[in-house]
């Protein structure tokens, strides 16, 4: 939702080549050879052969993708080592060929569903004012009344993109959370997109052997929300003392009942990987529809604050046209 769709489909398409690539056996290195000489986009190129060069000087390939943090998110990084450890790579591409392809799919829903508020605000904005420009001839006053009403909205919508970007601290990104958390239908679909993540990165980290005392932290690490990573970094001490994920789950007020119970039945029963896979995809499901939810909403109600401002505009004409025939009348 914070870039535009063209970025997460170059995302999924970089990942799709890769897995296709792999899993017709071509080793990793060759497959990013080829994409460095055909990259899905002139950005990726540079960071392509950088990786290639780290590979070179015999770095793994998840630590030469980890050193890019400013190009791949912590998510990205996580599922790479994890796949990379379980010998499972061209499955981790095509995941994450898969979760881009959905990310680029609702980032145009969200922008067609603007496109039609955008426009009529603009129009608003450009149209009503003549009158006023007829009537006085002041060039500058219609320029306050219109480019002077937009700039500031540019500048708050350019400040709200670049603010909720991930390459920022930890610090602001909590801030950033926190005040998101309480925007109807977009606090829920952030924290269960956030869940879902959490999820799928366990499981490939346990998958590929790590022990659960570094799993959950990666994967905390990986879900790219800042509470809960926070809240896992504080359960280091509780698991070295023979606690188990499930009860501390239990105990959190962070993590829903549905998670805890689901996590806890898999735990007991040993089906851990399984559990995890379906709670990915149920709070990846359920993430996305809250999030569409919003896109939709969002833009109506948008819609309705610009007919608002028009109403309220053409009545303030009328009845500022309606008293002047009346002075004049009186007069």
């Amino acid at each position: 939702m914070l870039f535009t769709p063209g970025h997460f489909s170059r995302r999924a398409d970089f990942y799709h080549q890769l897995a296709q690539l792999t899993a017709a056996g071509l080793g990793v290195t060759a497959a990013l050879q080829q994409l460095h000489r055909t990259p899905p986009g002139p950005d990726f190129r540079p960071h392509i052969g950088a990786v290639l060069l780290d590979i070179g000087s015999g770095l793994t390939v998840s630590e030469s993708f980890a050193r890019r943090p400013g190009w791949l998110p912590e998510f990205d990084v996580a599922l790479l080592h994890a796949g990379e450890r379980s010998g499972r790579l061209d499955g981790t591409f095509k995941m994450l060929a898969d979760f881009y392809t959905d990310r680029a799919a609702m980032a145009r829903k969200i922008l067609g569903a603007l496109a039609y508020p955008v426009f009529l605000l603009h129009a608003a904005v450009f149209i009503l004012p003549i009158p006023g420009l007829f009537q006085s001839g002041n060039l500058i006053a219609y320029g306050f009344k219109t480019v002077g009403v937009l700039v500031p909205m540019y500048a708050l919508a350019i400040a709200a993109v670049f603010l909720s970007q991930g390459q920022h601290g930890r610090t602001w990104r909590g801030t950033f959370e926190s005040i998101t958390g309480r925007i109807p239908l977009v606090g829920i679909g952030r924290r269960q997109m956030a869940l879902a993540r959490l999820a799928a990165a366990l499981e490939a980290l346990i998958n590929a052997g790590e022990t659960i005392h570094e799993a959950w932290p990666l994967a905390a690490a990986a879900s790219g929300s800042p509470a809960l990573e926070r809240e896992i970094q504080t359960w280091k001490r509780p698991l070295a003392t023979g606690r188990t994920p499930a009860e501390l789950l239990q105990a959190s007020k962070l993590f829903p009942e549905t998670f805890s119970n689901l996590y806890s039945s898999g735990e007991i029963s040993g089906t851990t990987d399984d559990t995890l896979r379906r709670l990915h995809r149920y709070y990846a499901d359920e993430g996305a529809r809250h999030l569409q939810m919003a896109a939709r909403l969002g833009p109506g109600i948008l819609y309705g604050l610009v007919a608002c401002y028009i109403a309220w505009r053409v009545i303030h004409f009328y009845t500022g046209y309606f008293q002047q025939i009346n002075n004049v009348m009186d007069g």
